[in-house]
């Protein structure tokens, strides 16, 4: 999967599954801070990742994912790794 695949796929299941406003995705955004991403969402996120990318997300690897970019950087290495 490409990057600019899994950058496209992430930003859908923000908009749709999440409901995060388009305008607040880009590369610098903040997770929680520009997109408001919460702790309940971070629940949803595990289950989305694990549905659509086939892995399970681990808690202490998203230490430091604190931007849009860091994500699609960590699916990346996931997937592709």
């Amino acid at each position: 999967m490409t990057r600019t695949e899994i950058e496209e796929k992430v930003r859908t299941l923000l908009i749709e599954d999440l409901e995060i406003d388009e305008e607040n995705i880009f590369d610098d955004a903040k997770l929680k801070q520009d997109m408001g991403i919460d702790s309940l969402d971070y629940v949803d996120i595990v289950v989305i990742v694990e549905k659509y990318f086939g892995f399970k997300i681990q808690a202490n690897e998203m230490a430091g994912i604190d931007t849009y970019s860091k994500f699609c950087d960590y699916i990346e290495s996931k997937v592709n790794g």
